[in-house]
């Protein structure tokens, strides 16, 4: 297979059409047309098919494109270190974050990782969808509980758990009182619901809430929570400094599987330089996994 061709449609590909890779790379649009459809024909196989306006992967040139875009960036990547005289981890990294931890921690560790590693060029988003990482071009996204995915490997970097937390004004509910509750999204349900959770007895108790507020984020839902709204259920991590303060109050801890804040990347294989530089700065950051380290990040 010619490794130049392979480049091309790869290039081809990353952009969506001859057009915007010849006007983004400076490669003449008659060379990249002509390599591609010579790997076509080498190959024996349509990789594109061609529309009156854009270009689109067939099934199997996404495979080709899936199979060969890491290979290819880990060849430029070696070439580079081998002609700077040495492996200095450089160019571009896209990160995708949720927005609780990009809202608790990542300004944070962006700034602190652009001032140990000045060479990599780190663009974070934020957002909760889960990402196509190839064909969005991110080379590390950080989800909460994620899917099972065949195609991504990863490790787990903070493990945490819910607790039910209000203010000191608002005491425990006695008998079948109900109780007002901030909520996270979803606007406001026609009944209220019963909420269970481990008291500081050890016992399961059962509450009955009905929305008093809806909010779109947790940092919301924690503030108005600390005005003395209701009662919510939130992240250990995201109250650990308002509990030890005394602005809220522990009433117990929510059973369920616990919430595991996970990086998850391509291929452990064909890991780059840059994934992986990125990867051991953020165990560092949290060594043990625990929610008081991710707590130290949060004002």
């Amino acid at each position: 297979m010619d490794l130049l061709a392979l480049a091309d449609f790869n290039l081809v590909a990353r952009h969506g059409g001859v057009g915007r890779a010849a006007r983004e790379s400076g490669r003449p649009k008659a060379t990249l047309s002509r390599r591609v459809a010579d790997l076509e024909s080498g190959l024996n196989l349509r990789l594109f098919e061609r529309g009156a306006r854009a270009l689109k992967l067939t099934e199997e040139g996404r495979a080709l494109y899936e199979r060969t875009s890491a290979l290819l960036l880990e060849i430029d990547e070696t070439a580079a270190a081998i002609t700077s005289g040495g492996a200095t981890p450089r160019g571009s990294l896209r990160v995708s974050a949720p927005l609780l931890f990009s809202q608790a921690a990542m300004g944070k560790l962006a700034a602190r990782f652009a001032l140990q590693y000045p060479e990599i060029r780190l663009e974070v988003t934020t957002e909760d969808r889960a990402v196509d990482m190839v064909e969005e071009g991110y080379g590390l996204v950080i989800r909460v509980n994620p899917d099972p995915d065949a195609r991504l490997v990863g490790r787990i970097l903070v493990r945490d758990r819910l607790v039910v937390v209000a203010s000191p004004k608002l005491k425990p509910p006695a008998g079948q009182a109900t109780v007002p509750a901030v909520m996270r999204g979803g606007g406001f349900g026609a009944a209220a619901s019963s909420w269970e959770y481990i008291g500081a007895s050890g016992k399961k108790k059962r509450i009955t809430v009905t929305p008093a507020l809806s909010l779109a984020s947790l940092f919301m839902v924690r503030d108005a929570v600390r005005a003395g709204v209701g009662v919510a259920r939130l992240p250990i991590s995201l109250v650990t400094k308002d509990l030890a303060g005394g602005q809220l109050v522990r009433w117990g801890d929510v059973e369920g599987p616990e919430i595991a804040l996970w990086a998850l990347y391509p291929s452990r294989r064909l890991l780059s330089a840059r994934v992986s530089t990125f990867l051991e700065f953020l165990k560092a950051s949290f060594p043990t996994g625990s929610p008081d380290e991710l707590a130290a990040f949060i004002d």
